[in-house]
């Protein structure tokens, strides 16, 4: 069974946005703080909540960052545009399943699916 995200060895080095791989990493985990360009909304994305946010994967040209567990608590997910790293999106999933973030379709998702889908179908 694969180790889940926020339980593997930060990366001990900082990268720049250009470094940041286009599928999740399985063996270490890439933090906001690490991330030479973050943007003050992807540092500050899990602070309600107390966790720092982790880099996820590319989908399109967003990154997709994560702040908290993937499943059965409350989480942030941030997606910043690689082209524009002031543009930024977040869904705000909870503990229960339910959730909302505005897409760059300028639609407020209440399914992270469909959230996910206006980032891939932006770019």
């Amino acid at each position: 069974m694969a180790t889940p995200a926020e339980h593997r060895p930060l990366v001990a080095h900082d990268v720049h946005t250009a470094e940041l791989p286009p599928l999740p990493q399985r063996d270490s985990r890439i933090v906001a703080a690490r991330w030479l360009e973050a943007p003050v909304a992807i540092r500050n994305l899990g602070v309600d909540i107390g966790e720092e946010a982790g880099y996820v994967r590319r989908i399109g040209r967003y990154l997709l960052w994560r702040a908290g567990p993937a499943v059965d608590a409350d989480a942030r997910y941030g997606a910043v545009d690689a082209n524009d790293l002031e543009r930024v999106f977040t869904y705000r999933l909870f503990a229960d399943g339910t959730g909302e973030g505005a897409g760059p379709d300028g639609v407020i998702h209440r399914r992270f699916r469909t959230w996910k889908e206006s980032l891939r179908d932006d770019s």
